[in-house]
């Protein structure tokens, strides 16, 4: 799925921006993987320190869609490493945002997918299988509900209520 410029999109849509719909992450986010924009629909997961969860998503059919991890922005484990990144990539993930840390950073910027994330961590989490997928998540000073749309490049994320478009001015 083609990616919109995040640039492009604040400018094409300030009044969306202005009433809320569509939404600005904090910029605390680091860039992994070999794809640097992308998009696509959302899920949502609510784990800490534990991605048995976040396996099992990654392990049923991406189409186009982006997960994002509310891990709660621990700092004490990595969530996804080289293995899921590889694993989202095959699935058809468009991209993976972490609030939280994740580790086999030479292996996910091999994978042609997209990954945001706060930082890295050696340490593997734990597996106890606790989380919620599906729900309401408060991420970078920005509520984000399952099935919003996220937008991601080098200038930042967005979430925005519904997919959107960027008409192109023509020069002529």
């Amino acid at each position: 799925m083609a990616s919109l410029a995040t640039a492009d999109i604040c400018d094409a849509h300030i009044p969306l921006l202005n009433n809320g719909d569509v939404r600005v992450l904090q910029p605390i986010f680091q860039s992994y993987g070999t794809c640097r924009a992308f998009s696509g629909p959302i899920v949502t997961l609510k784990v800490f320190e534990d991605n048995v969860m976040v396996r099992e998503l990654l392990e049923t059919k991406g189409e186009g869609r982006v997960l994002v991890v509310h891990g709660g922005g621990s700092m004490r484990c990595a969530l996804v490493g080289g293995n899921l990144g590889q694993l989202a990539q095959n699935m058809g993930w468009a991209g993976i945002v972490v609030n939280g840390c994740i580790r086999d950073v030479d292996e996910i910027n091999s994978c042609d997918i997209g990954v945001k994330a706060l930082a890295t961590h050696p340490r593997k989490s734990n597996r106890r299988g606790v989380g919620e997928k599906n729900v309401v998540v408060h991420i970078a000073g920005t509520i984000i509900h399952d099935g919003e749309w996220l937008y991601a490049d080098g200038d930042g994320i967005l979430i925005s209520k519904t997919e959107l478009s960027v008409k192109v001015r023509s020069l002529l």
